[in-house]
């Protein structure tokens, strides 16, 4: 084991300390998660995204990672290209 933060913190728990990157990596590429947003938000995660009319509700399919795939105004759109791109769609609460 290397001398990141990933190592075993208390040996009576075995619990673990995990390195933030290593731990946004995990299913990269694998799994994807629909946040749904209100269009004056969009511009935080979609920086090159054309003015929209403020107010409209929208659906962005983000990354394991949180790095945005798509952005769509149906959540059935978002859910359908997970799957053609075979992403596992989770949900986050």
């Amino acid at each position: 084991m290397t001398n990141h933060d990933t190592k075993i913190q208390d040996p009576a728990t075995k619990s673990l300390t995990v390195d933030p990157a290593e731990l946004a990596a995990l299913g990269e590429g694998q799994v994807a998660y629909v946040k749904p947003l209100l269009s004056d938000e969009v511009r935080r995660l979609f920086p090159q995204a054309p003015e929209i009319q403020s107010g409209l509700q929208v659906f962005a399919l983000l990354s394991a990672s949180g790095a945005p795939i798509l952005l769509t105004d149906s959540r059935d759109a978002a859910l359908a290209n997970a799957w053609a791109h075979d992403l596992r769609t989770v949900s986050l609460h």
